[in-house]
């Protein structure tokens, strides 16, 4: 079965932007900073704009916080007074491929805001079979909204590549696959061994090189069934598309990554703590897709390319919704998280920018929770046991 884009629960991998008019404005620098006035809010400053850290004031309390919605924003790194108001997130000269993008509503989606926000230049590779819709959508303009920048340009695509990541060789696609409309159309789709992936040559070819890799895929054909009843195909199926798909990635582009580079995949809780429904062998995927993010050391070695995952929270994305009962594992968190609020795929965006640039030179093999620090938490409290 063919990898279906998706981040974390498996959440839906998220689609890039270009506007119907093809007009772009490339923006500034990013500046991330915090900005509180009753409510919790993380910005980026336009270029004509200035960032301010304010004074917090928090009282401990058990009633639910209301927050304003993440918005990011281009901005320079200094102010009318010429003093530098945050630390600047600057993805200017970058170029990212980002795998797994098929729609606007996902967290590969809010992450490739995030890097065109910074400045970064965007590919993308998308599922086959989603890649003629997905194309459609952006030349009609219906994704303009979603891909306006705060600055009010929008976020463009500068190519959509068509990426599979199930068949690694022409060998590997089934004849009914091979023959099918949704896949025949399309060239360049299989990944080819042992060199490059042939989107890997692609983007080569195309660019010469990329400085940020993001791994947005995810697939669990059994997803709904418990892992006991789980197929062996079924279980391999999913580690084959969630996890193994990142290691391969690793290997066919971190030879085309500028030194210093990054990479960045998406986990979820469940590869950690039990989460009933949960099921098909997506767990595990998602253990193995953090146990491999120590490759940090080979990806380090070979490339000086850094490589982290995060682990974010349940998000409503269309993908996410194939389990089945997503709306209430995003109720179960707002209930429950320490901070007890809605968690936007803003928040992993402006996270993973942070990841990729500069500012975390140093950081590598880790797993970075943004969740609302649901993670943390070892008793619901919304259950009986700790009722009055």
């Amino acid at each position: 079965m063919a990898t279906v884009a998706a981040g974390g629960l498996p959440l839906a991998a998220t689609g890039p932007c270009i506007s119907s008019s093809g007009r772009v404005f490339m923006p500034s620098a990013a500046i991330l900073g915090v900005d509180v006035k009753g409510t919790s809010q993380v910005k980026f400053a336009s270029s004509s704009h200035i960032s301010s850290v304010k004074s917090l004031s928090q009282s401990f309390m058990f009633a639910p916080l209301k927050f304003a919605s993440v918005v990011t924003r281009a901005m320079s790194g200094e102010t009318e007074k010429g003093i530098a108001s945050g630390l600047p997130i600057d993805l200017r000269g970058k170029r990212a491929f980002i795998a797994g993008i098929a729609d606007d509503n996902g967290y590969g989606w809010a992450i490739a805001k995030a890097f065109a926000a910074a400045g970064a230049e965007i590919l993308v590779g998308t599922w086959v079979p989603a890649l003629n819709i997905f194309e459609t959508s952006l030349r009609r303009g219906e994704f303009d909204e979603s891909c306006r920048l705060p600055n009010g340009s929008l976020m463009e695509i500068i190519k959509v590549y068509p990426l599979d990541a199930v068949y690694e060789t022409p060998e590997d696609v089934p004849d009914d696959v091979r023959t099918n409309k949704r896949y025949s159309g399309a060239s360049n789709w299989t990944m080819k061994l042992p060199s490059l992936l042939e989107v890997a040559e692609s983007v080569k070819n195309d660019f010469g090189s990329i400085d940020i890799l993001v791994h947005s895929l995810a697939n669990g054909p059994e997803v709904a069934k418990p892992l006991l009843e789980t197929s062996r195909k079924g279980y391999l199926a999913a580690i084959s598309a969630s996890s193994y798909s990142f290691i391969s990635l690793l290997k066919h582009f971190v030879p085309i990554m500028n030194p210093g580079g990054a990479s960045i995949s998406l986990t979820y809780i469940a590869s950690e703590r039990t989460i009933p429904g949960d099921g098909g062998g997506m767990s595990s995927a998602k253990a193995a897709l953090e146990s491999d993010t120590r490759v940090s050391f080979e990806a380090g070695r070979k490339g000086k390319i850094r490589v982290n995952t995060i682990s974010a929270g349940p998000l409503g994305s269309r993908a996410a919704k194939a389990i089945g009962f997503i709306e209430k594992m995003i109720d179960y968190s707002y209930a429950n998280a320490p901070l007890q609020k809605e968690l936007l795929a803003e928040e992993v965006g402006n996270t993973a920018a942070f990841l990729v640039s500069p500012l975390a030179s140093a950081i590598t093999g880790s797993v970075v929770y943004v969740d609302n620090g649901l993670n943390t938490m070892g008793l619901a409290t919304d259950g009986p046991t700790l009722a009055v």
